[in-house]
């Protein structure tokens, strides 16, 4: 598929159910739960800045999607660090391009609006995710996340 034929959006909330159809193709689970509280999040609060897309075909189709957040900060004070917590390519149009896409208009996208930095957190053992980021010029933090499990 050409690069050309995919086009970059601003998610809305009628992305929802292609959403959740793409993250479940890409992790064998279902979980419109959580992108129930992410779209309330995205669409309903005015503590952040919209900062999710799309990969949608010519035909309308959504094939893939990015999700972060732009916090507003505490009493309206910018922040100029994001987050980019979730993404999903459907399977089906994986490998051609899509993901990068959505990463550099996401990047485009927050550019636009003042900030400096993006975070993400990766699975240690996802050595795909950890690749695809990488490819994308992700780097370690220096910062560590520590876990105690109960």
């Amino acid at each position: 598929m050409k690069e050309s034929a995919i086009t970059i959006r601003l998610m809305r909330t009628d992305d929802f159910d292609a959403v959740v159809r793409i993250d479940e193709k890409v992790r064998n689970a279902s979980r419109p739960e959580y992108y129930e509280m992410k779209f309330e999040k995205l669409f309903k609060t005015r503590d952040y800045l919209p900062a999710s897309l799309v990969a949608e075909k010519e035909d309308g189709t959504v094939v893939g999607f990015v999700m972060g957040e732009l916090y507003m900060g505490e009493y309206g004070i910018f922040q100029e660090e994001a987050t980019l917590d979730t993404i999903g390519v459907d399977p089906d149009y994986q490998h051609m391009g899509i993901g990068k896409q959505l990463i550099d208009e996401f990047i485009d996208h927050l550019q636009k609006t003042g900030v400096q930095k993006i975070h993400t957190l990766v699975d240690w053992n996802n050595s795909k995710l950890i690749h695809f980021f990488s490819a994308n010029r992700f780097v370690p933090s220096r910062t560590i996340n520590l876990e105690r499990p109960l």
